[in-house]
């Protein structure tokens, strides 16, 4: 493999796990938002609690990574259920949207209280930590196998959602909730579990996903804004693949455009959003004119 089509392999390798980490967390975001009717803007700040989860455990062995996500989903069953109460009260109304962006302030002050404004550096277990060589070109044993178990996550979904019967009550409560009412499905335990699995997701990413995008000032907002964009691109619905591909679409645009153009990554990943929405937009007008 000569010394070009290495930089490519590895910078590829590099899209895709950032795309891949984008995927889970978009998954919960959407969850969240298909069942909940509301735009919860405090999911990149549960991410960044479970990068701070996985620099609290984290000691260089995978015991400190599963002590880690074990505190995360823990903390994720606990804050969600606890943000599904309340936003119960709220429901139907924007005032929702504002209380998530309330929270948000709230984790990002005690974030930069306990870390002092900086940037955390969270070790890979040691048994992750090398290196595979391309060429010349490193790429970490870690972040491969993370787009292993993200993947595996990605298959988990699709089956759970359109497979088993949690899925299809599930998918009842987010496409017809009049229809699943009547089917005698509880709309609370399906929106108490909805939140509680997105969050989950989110923590559980952040704890997994902090030696790829670690705590850090910021990381919060970046997550977010990313997953909602991805959440777009992936359509309405409970679609797994299309949200899929639209997480490696912007995961490659962002992480290779940053590699290849810093200044323009920002630039080059709206305008593909703008171009997928128009041709979107087009191909509907065409199907209800046809």
């Amino acid at each position: 493999m000569g010394s070009t089509s290495a930089t490519i392999a590895v910078t590829g390798l590099g899209g895709l796990a950032y795309g891949l980490l984008l995927f889970v967390v978009a998954a919960g975001l959407k969850l969240i938002l298909g069942v909940m009717k509301v735009m919860n803007l405090a999911h990149g700040a549960s991410y960044l609690a479970g990068t701070w989860l996985a620099y609290l455990f984290a000691d260089g062995t995978l015991t400190g990574l599963a002590l880690a996500l074990a505190a995360g989903l823990a903390a994720a069953t606990v804050g969600g259920a606890g943000l599904a109460a309340l936003l119960r009260p709220l429901a139907g109304h924007t005032e929702q949207a504002v209380v998530t962006l309330g929270l948000v302030g709230i984790v990002v002050w005690l974030f930069s209280r306990i870390s002092g404004g900086s940037s955390l550096t969270v070790p890979r277990p040691g048994l992750l930590d090398g290196h595979l060589s391309f060429a010349g070109h490193g790429y970490p044993i870690y972040h491969l196998v993370f787009i292993a178990v993200a993947a595996l996550i990605a298959v988990v979904m699709h089956q759970v959602l359109h497979r088993s019967m949690a899925g299809i009550a599930l998918r009842a409560a987010i496409d017809d909730p009049p229809i699943a009412a009547t089917l005698g499905l509880s709309a609370t335990r399906i929106r108490i579990a909805a939140i509680t699995v997105g969050t989950a997701l989110a923590v559980g990413a952040g704890v997994l996903g902090a030696p790829v995008l670690g705590p850090a000032p910021g990381v919060d907002a970046t997550v977010l804004t990313l997953s909602l964009i991805v959440v777009i691109l992936g359509g309405a619905g409970t679609n797994i693949r299309a949200l899929l591909i639209a997480a490696l679409v912007v995961g490659m645009v962002d992480y290779v455009g940053a590699v290849v153009a810093p200044g323009l990554a920002s630039f080059s990943l709206f305008l593909v959003v703008i171009a997928v929405l128009v041709v979107r937009r087009q191909g509907l007008r065409t199907a209800v004119a046809a």
